[in-house]
């Protein structure tokens, strides 16, 4: 008896657990706990294995959420860190959906280093091989969820990457945030230059988790409310294999970044053209064949008993297969987002132009629209296609380190691969405000990045570039160029002028300068030489520091009068960029402010200068010899003077006034350079006006005494007075002074020997506390004599 009752309870026990089973096998397309899957749920038939190929979540039990709290490193952020992170709240306030456009370039950026280190060393991948993003979204737990497999970060790179900022960019970063912060779309494209975009998660989150797991380290923990941050051992150990997994705890009012329509608008709207796959974790209704349940399988059965004779024998043959019915389901699967072919791929007849604008601002992090693009394949000595793209405005920092670092702006890809954008030498310096994309079947793929750069074939790719390049900027329509281009990329122009020997004749077509013709609209060379008189044979330019000082030199006057155009050049560079230029279309510049001007003149005409130069050949031979002998190289009378008396004109090959105040500016100018000094110490010529009246009135004086003092003090006047309007610099301006003043002593019947009257000087009063010492020792005095007069008298009775 004992023993049927032990079998009794057995068969009971075996029961439940049968039960407990079948309760498990049809609640098993829906798990409570998601932090212990990989993939979320799933509600078909596959959703075990769905949810392990999955992101994990959490998955952390209470034992390791203690243990977390307890042993996490605790770290501050550095101040710059905290002070950029409220500026970027602060400013984007209305524009917070750009957090996860920085997060999936940030991911993208991981995903390409991985990949380019896999190129050389063949275990990278083996972690992970897949190269992807995924998104995911936890409405129940408030949390979304982007995961890469990309190359991770250990331990070390957590602290340093998150929780400090590169000093050399910081107070740049900075300044400019403080610029610009009430301006949103400014302050956003800023966010992506200096490569802070991560802070901007704090935009939308409480809390900020990131788990990442490096080759060459343990999977860590990540953790900051953005006033201080933690870093910890995952006690999970490693579940990435490799990546990084950011997780943010979802601010209240940012819940509407957790619905699945807004998380896929926004991947289409700033990453469609990331170079990896993008999943979302989505829904979609599916119609299913599901298994009949007995009951209303007997139900069925019946109802078909009812029919024809004719159908029975097709029953017969269909009663062994299961019997099923069309029911919908909600299923859960990962959904690609960018499967779009890569732009430069297609043939740009097939590329709408709004694709080239949105490809532009996905790859470049830019803002704004491109200015101009160009979309082209080359084909001979090496095969790549292209698309190269001028940004609206010039780049940040575009002159900084000018000719020592730099950095392209251009994407290499070698098969589709990216392989770096760190090249120094894929575009000319002058170049450096060009963006775009190259893609060659013709290049290594195994080989370092310093070792692609000295390749023969990268010299072939850039020498196409930069001719592919003019071609786009010659295009951009006239109108745009002078008021767009022009005032952003002017400068890059003038240096390719003086850099680029090769490509110099195509670069002096984009040229653009002021000229005499118009006070407001810019012109090209080719319509200067349009212009030109009928025989004006050369350029006239004349340098200055703005338009006004150009246009009212001494030197344009004749110029101007005879309706000659003068091309204004008004940048440090212009003058270096005309040196470079030895001609255009045939015709050679002449630098007005030097010698060599000279004009078309009839007999009559030449016969009547003859006789003035002998007429004033004795002021002309006194000035160089006695009254500035120390001071120019000779006196001779002019051909482009009107209205001034005189002007101080440089040889062909010296220095014009802008030019060396220029030079003299230089940063490393120290005095002890050769060449400098020599051109710098070079005397200049004089040049009078014989029919202004103060130069006859001088003749006159040479003429009735040559060792008169007052006129040499006005050669001497009107000499340093011609130095500075014709741009150059006093040498002595205390000796000029003193002149001055002698001149004004002259014409206002002041002694020339006549001083300051000096200010008489009173008699210093006596400080108080000498005073009193004073008065206490006449009293004393007074007191000592009396007591001595009444002794004396006292011994005289």
């Amino acid at each position: 008896r004992r023993l049927w009752i032990i079998g009794l309870i057995c068969a009971l026990l075996a029961f439940t657990s049968v039960k407990a089973d079948d309760d498990v096998d049809i609640e098993g397309t829906v798990e409570e706990d998601l932090g212990k899957s990989r993939d979320g749920s799933r509600t078909d038939d596959e959703a075990v294995q769905r949810e392990e190929e999955a992101i994990q979540l959490d998955g952390l039990n209470a034992s390791q959420i203690k243990e977390i709290r307890e042993k996490a490193e605790k770290h501050v952020f550095q101040a710059e860190v905290n002070r950029m992170m409220k500026l970027i709240i602060n400013s984007l306030y209305k524009n917070k959906e750009i957090f996860l456009r920085e997060l999936i370039s940030n991911a993208s950026d991981a995903l390409d280093k991985i990949r380019l280190l896999s190129l050389t060393n063949e275990d990278a991948l083996a972690g992970n091989e897949e190269l992807i993003i995924k998104i995911k979204s936890d409405k129940e737990k408030n949390m979304l969820h982007i995961t890469d497999t990309g190359i991770g970060m250990t331990k070390e790179e957590l602290v340093k990457n998150l929780g400090t900022i590169a000093k050399s960019g910081t107070s740049e970063f900075l300044n400019k945030m403080t610029e610009v912060q009430d301006d949103s779309q400014s302050t956003s494209e800023l966010i992506g230059q200096f490569g802070v975009g991560f802070y901007s998660a704090f935009l939308v989150a409480d809390k900020v988790i990131v788990t990442s797991k490096h080759n060459n380290g343990t999977q860590h923990i990540w953790e900051s409310d953005s006033n201080e941050f933690s870093v910890i051992e995952d006690p999970r150990g490693d579940t990435l294999g490799r990546g990084t997994t950011i997780t943010l705890v979802m601010k209240e009012e940012a819940s509407d970044y957790l619905e699945l329509e807004t998380i896929k608008n926004l991947v289409k709207k700033y990453s469609q053209f990331i170079n990896f796959p993008i999943y979302v974790w989505t829904s979609k209704t599916e119609t299913v064949e599901e298994p009949i349940e007995e009951e209303e399988a007997a139900e069925a059965e019946k109802e078909d008993a009812t029919e024809d004779e004719a159908e029975v024998e097709e029953e017969e043959e269909d009663k062994d297969k299961p019997k099923t019915k069309k029911v919908e389901k909600t299923v859960w699967d990962w959904e690609l987002m960018n499967d779009i072919k890569p732009i430069w791929q297609r043939h740009a007849k097939e590329v709408e132009e709004d694709e080239y604008k949105a490809f532009y601002k996905t790859f470049s992090r830019d803002t704004d629209e491109p200015m101009s693009h160009i979309h082209f394949t080359a084909e001979g000595e090496v095969t790549f296609k292209s698309i190269l793209f001028v940004p609206a405005s010039a780049p940040r920092g575009l002159f900084d380190e000018y000719g020592t670092k730099k950095n392209d702006f251009i994407k290499l890809f070698v098969r589709r691969v990216f392989i770096t954008d760190d090249f120094h030498d894929m575009m000319p310096k002058y170049l450096n405000f060009v963006r775009g994309v190259v893609d060659s079947d013709d290049l290594p793929l195994n080989v370092s990045r310093e070792t692609l750069q000295q390749h023969k074939l990268l010299k072939v790719i850039r020498k196409k570039l930069v001719r592919k390049t003019l071609d786009m900027i010659k295009k951009i329509a006239e109108e745009q160029y002078n008021d767009k281009f022009w005032k952003e990329f002017g400068t890059n122009i003038k240096l390719g002028v003086i850099e680029d020997h090769s490509n110099r004749t195509r670069l002096a077509k984009l040229l653009r300068f002021q000229t005499s013709h118009s006070e407001t609209v810019l012109s090209s060379l080719e319509q200067y030489v349009e212009r030109m008189k009928e025989k004006q044979d050369k350029i006239y330019f004349m340098a200055g520091t703005s338009r006004k000082e150009a246009e009212s030199s001494p030197f344009v006057e004749k110029l101007l009068k005879k309706g000659h155009e003068v091309v204004y050049l008004t940048e440090p560079v212009d003058e270096y960029c005309i040196q470079a230029l030895p001609e255009f279309e045939g015709k050679r510049f002449q630098n007005v402010a030097k010698e060599g001007v000279k004009f078309d003149e009839s007999e009559k005409v030449k016969e009547k200068r003859e006789a003035l130069e002998k007429e004033f050949e004795p002021l002309t031979t006194w000035m160089k010899d006695r009254a500035l002998k120390d001071k120019i190289e000779k006196a001779v009378l002019s051909q482009r003077l009107t209205n001034s008396p005189c002007a101080l004109v440089a040889s062909q090959y010296g220095w014009s006034g802008n030019m060396e105040r220029i030079m003299k500016a230089q940063a490393y100018q120290t005095g002890k350079d050769i060449s400098t000094n020599y051109y710098a110490s070079q005397k200049k010529t004089l040049e009078i006006n014989p029919k202004h009246p103060l130069i006859k009135e001088m003749l006159k004086r040479v003429n009735t005494d040559a060792e008169d003092q007052t006129t040499s003090d006005l050669a001497v006047v009107l000499f340093e007075t011609s130095t500075m309007r014709s741009g150059y610099q006093l040498t002595d301006t205390k000796a000029y002074g003193d002149i001055i003043e002698r001149m004004l002593r002259l014409s206002m019947n002041v002694d020339l020997s006549e001083q300051v009257e000096e200010e008489l000087e009173e008699e210093a009063e006596e400080p108080a506390e000498d005073a009193e010492a004073e008065d206490e020792e006449e009293v004393q005095a007074d007191d000592d004599a009396e007591e001595e007069s009444d002794s004396t008298g006292k011994d005289e009775l």
